[in-house]
């Protein structure tokens, strides 16, 4: 015996859809207004080119290997010093945006805060290849980046700040 009656589940939709469609619509029209984002969002890749020293760990790490480098070595005169030292100059630091996935590993493992995440997310292009951001491009999304989050007031501070301050009573 079927306690319930033929056309239950479609009675039970119909009311859903019913109840739907007297609701005030929610839906934001994008262009005309922009959506409210959360802090911290991920939106594109942004370089700061002055702190990339091109220790290439960005490109290695990356597992869709979309971060293409190229630098060449110059020669540091340093007064005082016996020879002169080298260090890298970064000629080419390019992300492809079709590859990219995303994921901020590349981000999270420069250790000279070099890469950050950008809020933006409106760079779509009519062709795949304009989505290729070489380092000026990259650089341009730097001031779109949002200070850090103020620390805890109530926390723990940091090492750098304990030692900072222990040298400061010591001297």
């Amino acid at each position: 015996m079927v306690s319930e009656f033929p056309g239950k589940g479609l009675a039970k939709g119909l009311a859903v859809t019913l109840k739907t469609m007297t609701k005030r619509s929610t839906t934001r029209q994008y262009p005309d207004t922009p959506p409210d984002l959360p802090p911290r969002s991920r939106g594109v890749i942004a370089l700061v080119e002055e702190n990339c020293t091109v220790c290439m760990l960005c490109a290695r790490e990356c597992p869709d290997w979309c971060i293409y480098i190229d630098s060449h070595k110059e020669e540091v005169q340093v007064p005082g010093a016996a020879r002169a030292r080298q260090r890298n100059v970064l000629d080419q630091f390019d992300i492809d945006f079709s590859l990219c996935m995303y994921c901020g590993i590349c981000i999270e493992v420069c250790p000279f805060d070099a890469l950050y995440w950008s809020p933006e997310f409106e760079y779509a292009e009519y062709d795949i290849r304009d989505l290729l951001h070489d380092k000026e491009r990259l650089g341009d999304w730097v001031e779109t980046v949002p200070p850090p989050p103020a620390h805890d007031t109530n926390g723990e501070p940091a090492k750098e700040e304990t030692a900072a301050r222990k040298t400061q009573l010591a001297g």
